[in-house]
């Protein structure tokens, strides 16, 4: 049974540009970077049919144009309780489409869409038992993010193994998106 997820690929100079933001923090798992990618949605454990009625329906709907997405800032999930650190994607209309287009495609197989709300980003590292207050002065003493930006050309179809997260991601199919 495959765990699945839609997202895009980080291009490899962007992977580069973002792995030199690795360490300084106890308790953090790092991602590597060959598995930074932006989710747009998780599908989660599937049987085959399921896996292969999502990848069909993807595939007819893939007709967006190719768009500009730009990284501007780090970010954490958890509050007072960090529990990741990431790059965050600016405010961009073709990606919120994209990603909606892919939620009415889950809904169209039979599945539920994730209850949380869409924050594309890129996940650097897992906390565990970092303070809110060594993460703020971790991306404090990071200084000023400059931005990372980069074309997407396409979205796939990602599988992982069922793990504590941070990969190994494969990609099972991609989908090209039109040249703006």
């Amino acid at each position: 049974m495959p765990r699945l997820f839609t997202g895009l690929e980080v291009p490899y100079d962007v992977q580069l540009a973002l792995s030199l933001k690795r360490g300084g923090l106890l308790g953090a798992r790092w991602i590597d970077p060959e598995n930074y990618h932006i989710t747009l949605c998780f599908i989660g454990d599937v049987d085959n049919h399921v896996a292969d009625e999502v990848s069909y329906e993807l595939d007819r709907a893939a007709s967006f144009e190719s768009f500009r997405l730009r990284l501007s800032y780090l970010g954490t999930f958890g509050g007072d309780k960090p529990r990741a650190l990431y790059a965050g994607v600016e405010n961009n209309e073709a990606l919120q489409r994209l990603q909606a287009m892919h939620e009415r495609i889950l809904r169209r197989v039979g599945l539920a869409p994730d209850a949380r709300k869409f924050v594309p980003h890129v996940s650097l590292a897992r906390l565990r038992g970092a303070s809110a207050i060594e993460v703020a002065d971790l991306i404090h003493h990071m200084g000023q993010f400059a931005p990372l930006e980069f074309t997407v050309r396409r979205f796939v179809l990602f599988s992982s193994k069922n793990s504590v997260g941070g990969g190994p991601y494969l990609v099972e199919q991609s989908y090209s998106l039109a040249a703006a």
